[in-house]
Order: C-alpha cells, then structure tokens, then sequence
C-alpha cells in the first residue's frame, strides 16, 4: 500500500492542473493588459509631444509672416529646423492648402496641393492677429512611437516578462503546495477507512487538515470511535442475554430431563416451578423486543402536548393495586398543569416501570411519592420511596441494561427496565438522573423540556 502523502493521485494531478490552468491563464490576462497599456500610454505621449512640436512650428512659422507682411518672402527655416530636430516631416500650408515650405520634401518650397493627412499626422493652425493664415502639419510616418516609444517599449517587454516568469513561478509553488494540503489529509482518510472496513478497528486518521477536511478527519473519528463503541455494547449485550438466559434454561432443562427420565414424579409444585422458570424467560425477551423497539423510538414517537401532572396521577392509579398489593402506601404531589411535548404512551411505560420497580424493591410499609414540578426551563417528574436504598457503588450502573445489584440477586427481574426508562426519556430529548443511599430511599428524577 503506498504511504499518505506519497504522489498526489488523480485527484492531486487534476486539482495541481485546474491550479495551473488559472494561474497561466491569469498571468497572461495581465502581461496582455500591460503591455496594451504600456503601448497605448507611449503612443499617447508621443501625440502629445508632436502636438507641442506642431505648435511651436506653427508659431514660428506665424513670427515669419508677421514679419514679411505676408508669406512671400517668409523666413520659414526656424519652422522647419524644430521638424528636423524632431526627425520629422513637417510641411507648412497656406489658408488656400498651397504647400509654402516641407522638410523631407524634395519640392521645399515650390507650390503644391499640400497631404491630405492621415495615420500619424499631427498638425496645428498658423493664427496672426487672430486670423487663421495657414497650417502646419507634422507627418510621423504612420510610425507614431518611433525610437524612443521602441525603446520604452522593449523595456517595457523585458519587465513584464521577468514579472510574468516570477508570478508563474510563485504561482506554481502555491498550486503544488495547497495541492499536496488537499489531497494529504484525503488519501489519509481514504486508506484509514480502507483500514477501517477491512476490520482494523484502532485506525484512526492522523495530521492537521484544513478547514472543512480538518472537519470531516474529526468527523470520521468520531463515527469510527461510535463504532468500536456500538461494536462493544453489542457484544457485552449478547454476553448479557446469554448470561441471563443460560439459569432459567437450565432449570428447564434438568427440571423436563428428570420428568422424561422418570427421576421424580410429576407434581403441581414442581410443574409450577418449570412455569416460573418458562416465564422468566418470556420476561426476559419480552424486556429485550421492547428495548429494541425504545431504541428506535424517536422515529416513530407521536409527540403532542402532555401534562406531566395529569400522567402521573393517572400512572399511579393504574398501579395502585400492584403498590397496594406490594403494602405501600402512595402519595401525589403536584404544583398544578406542567406541559411537555412528548408521547404520552412512551411516558406513560417509562413512569409504570418506576413504580413496578417501587413494588419490587421497597418494603412493606414503604411510601412511594410522585412528584410533577417545573424547574427553570425544565418539567420534572420524581419517583421517590423509603425503600431500602442503592449502595453507592452500584447507583452509577442502575440504567445498564440488563446490570442487577447485589442486593437485587434474590429478586425476580430481568434487569432492562431502567434501561428503558433511560432510552424512553433520552428519546424526548431529556435525562434521568438518580440519587439513592442506603437506607434511605431511591429518587428518580425524569427531565424534560418544558414546553412554555
């Protein structure tokens, strides 16, 4: 198996050229940008500068006619000499478009219709007393940057790709570097579970993830932990059940061997032992399925709103006689109407198993108290008794199913109603809790969200 972290997979190549494929292509979106930029801001600047040119021929050339008194005769040299000293064509026209003088001309100063213009002309009026008497035109050529705007331009290339070859490079590394973060922790999971399904139940995913991966390595502890738990429970249950069920088999067994065998005789006291023993095994598996079904309880609970204070008179009417059968005497306490939102039926089994258990356990003369009360945000309903007590050390055990005390040995029970108890109320989104001392009695409190 190859170790985490060792190549990046499928997932890793794919990511690492998704990751490349932006970052080239941004790259090249912005050398693109720059150097249209840059070209675009030069050939500007060299307009803007023959504009100027144009404009200080064109006053040059307006000093010459003011001072021939008109253009014949017009010393237009200072003119052209500011066209020759920018290496560009500069032609000087009249108001009539009659060509009075050019440099780069081989007609410099014979009449002539004058250029049209066009791409990378540039050009400015000859104004004298505020009239306009002609034109001066400043011809690039069609090559408006020229050397320097070349030069600028060259420069500006090497820049933008020593920028553009240090920002690939950068983001290369970041895309080889975040993809070996995404794809670590993934492929550490992926053989863990790989480990875990193939029954290596104490792998567990190692190493710092990011964000949402650093979530889901946590996640996947916890269900692998939940697992090794439920896996626990399971097995201690089926140890359980064998252990409860192996005596009243076995009673069975050796009671129905020595009937067949004809080792004693048939008689209504021995038959009725086999009964008990029949039964304890029907309680038994009856406990068990109604477990179960708790277990699954919140799918199927019909919530509705319930008056804890109602249900528990009625609960205790309902097992009066088996509390008065058991020599209790019973007592109700309760401060008016306290609602819940819960399954009455569910609730209504949960409280009947307290007080089944208030007969089982208590004493003669004993006193069992249902109390209904609120308690901040909380409905709580309290069995109490005199009765004999939990020791301490068996008081954290009481709602592991099928876990019987010591002191509870020599009483007939399966060791599964607490057990429900709990799942019934955990299924309400409550708690039980229990506070117990020898001698002096049990209280069970059931806590549930009241509802306001």
């Amino acid at each position: 198996m190859r170790r985490t972290g060792e190549g990046l997979g499928q997932l890793g190549k794919r990511l690492l050229l998704a990751f490349v494929l932006v970052a080239v292509s941004s790259v090249l979106v912005l050398v693109g940008a720059a150097l249209i930029g840059v070209d675009r801001g030069v050939h500007a600047a060299q307009l803007a500068e023959r504009e100027q040119l144009a404009v200080a021929a064109a006053a040059a050339a307006a000093d010459a006619y003011r001072q021939a008194g008109g253009w014949e005769g017009a010393e237009l040299s200072r003119s052209l000499a500011i066209g020759d000293a920018a290496s560009a064509r500069l032609s000087i026209v009249d108001s009539a478009g009659t060509v009075r003088a050019g440099s780069g001309n081989p007609a410099r100063g014979n009449a002539g219709q004058a250029d049209s213009g066009g791409q990378g002309t540039v050009s400015a009026d000859v104004i004298v007393d505020g009239a306009r008497v002609g034109t001066v035109r400043v011809n690039l050529g069609g090559n408006l940057a020229g050397n320097s705007g070349t030069r600028i331009l060259d420069v500006a290339w090497l820049w933008i790709t020593v920028a553009a070859l240090v920002a690939l490079t950068m983001a290369l590394a970041a895309s080889w570097f975040v993809t070996r973060r995404l794809v670590r922790p993934i492929r550490s999971m992926t053989e863990a579970a790989r480990s875990f399904g193939a029954g290596d139940r104490n792998v567990r995913t190692a190493g710092e993830a990011p964000g949402e991966l650093g979530d889901l390595a946590h996640a996947f502890n916890d269900m692998a932990d939940a697992v090794v738990r439920s896996d626990t429970e399971r097995r201690n249950l089926t140890a359980d059940v064998a252990h409860e069920l192996r005596t009243p088999l076995a009673a069975l067994q050796a009671g129905l061997e020595e009937l067949r065998d004809g080792l004693v005789e048939p008689t209504p006291a021995g038959l009725a032992g086999l009964h008990d023993q029949s039964l304890r095994l029907g309680r038994v598996v009856a406990d068990l399925a109604e477990l179960s079904a708790v277990e699954t309880a919140a799918l199927s609970l019909d919530l509705a709103p319930v008056d804890l204070a109602a249900l528990a008179a009625d609960a205790l009417s309902r097992s009066e006689p088996q509390l008065r059968a058991a020599g209790l005497a019973t007592e109700l306490e309760s401060v008016g109407p306290v609602w819940v939102r819960a399954d009455a039926d569910r609730l209504h089994q949960a409280v009947g198993n307290l007080l089944a258990n208030a007969a089982r356990y208590c004493r003669k003369g004993d006193t069992v108290t249902l109390r209904a009360s609120s308690e901040g945000g909380d409905a709580v309903l309290t069995v109490a008794d005199t009765g004999p007590g939990i020791p301490a050390e068996e008081l954290p055990h009481i709602f592991d199913r099928l876990w019987r005390g010591k002191s509870a040995e020599h009483i007939a029970g399966s060791g599964i109603g607490l057990a429900l108890v709990r799942e019934i109320i955990t299924s309400h989104g409550g708690r039980v809790h229990a506070v117990s001392a020898p001698g002096e009695g049990t209280a069970i409190s059931l806590r549930l969200p009241r509802l306001r």
